[in-house]
């Protein structure tokens, strides 16, 4: 294969995985979903809907252990609530850390994984869906420019100079992702975001309000919102 591609079962991971279907051919993709804890698994089952209407082959990975000891809101053992406000409102308060729902260095995780993976089966570029909303204010430290060009630099010298790290998004707006994503045609009906595991995403969850923002500015409804309702 050629390309081995981070899905989450979101948004921007699936416009990614989209990308990379379009790129390589769907036989020469292939989709590594990571469970790490999270108090629902409807973006995992999300994921399972994306790779089978691409057609790809898909690996799982349970990573839960190694976040066991952490309290950070999305996580089965967390005392935190999940914050129902923007991630501005959330960052004013965090004087430069990351917010509540960052799971410590889960980014570098799962892509140290994914190249052992990614090496294993003939992979020569790995894709995740980091964006510039992200990163901004240090939200998510591992979705940043920094993080992902030291990344990409440790994957292309851990593995002997054969594995990079694409990140297609690493500039662009959550809106700019959906506008690609759009002209890609990415099922978006399939895809999950919201932080809640419940039959609808809850609107209000930081996640959630960044992906309706998207669609509306693309001046388009969200198609997993209509299939909901």
């Amino acid at each position: 294969m050629k390309a081995l591609v981070l899905c989450s079962g979101g948004l921007d991971s699936t416009t990614c995985l989209g990308l990379a279907v379009k790129k390589y051919g769907a036989s020469e993709v292939l989709a590594l979903s990571v469970f790490y804890g999270q108090k629902h698994k409807k973006e995992l089952e999300a994921a399972k809907a994306v790779v089978e209407y691409y057609g790809i082959t898909w690996k799982q990975l349970d990573l839960s252990i190694l976040f066991a000891d952490s309290n950070c809101s999305l996580l089965q053992g967390s005392t935190q609530s999940i914050p129902k406000e923007s991630y501005a409102d959330q960052l004013a308060r965090t004087n430069g850390s990351p917010v509540s729902t960052y799971v410590p260095f889960r980014n570098g995780l799962f892509l140290s994984s994914a190249a052992s993976i990614a090496l294993s089966n003939g992979c020569e570029v790995i894709y995740y869906g980091a964006h510039s909303d992200d990163a901004a204010g240090n939200a998510y430290p591992d979705c940043s420019d920094a993080f992902q060009k030291a990344m990409n630099d440790a994957l292309y010298i851990g593995s002997g100079e054969q594995l990079h790290l694409e990140a297609p998004f690493i500039h662009a707006t959550k809106a700019e992702v959906v506008k690609q994503g759009l002209a890609y045609h990415v099922p978006y009906d399939l895809t999950w975001s919201c932080y809640e595991g419940n039959e609808k995403p809850c609107g209000v969850c930081g996640t959630c309000r960044d992906r309706a923002a998207a669609f509306a500015a693309n001046g388009v409804p969200d198609p997993a919102l209509k299939q909901k309702v």
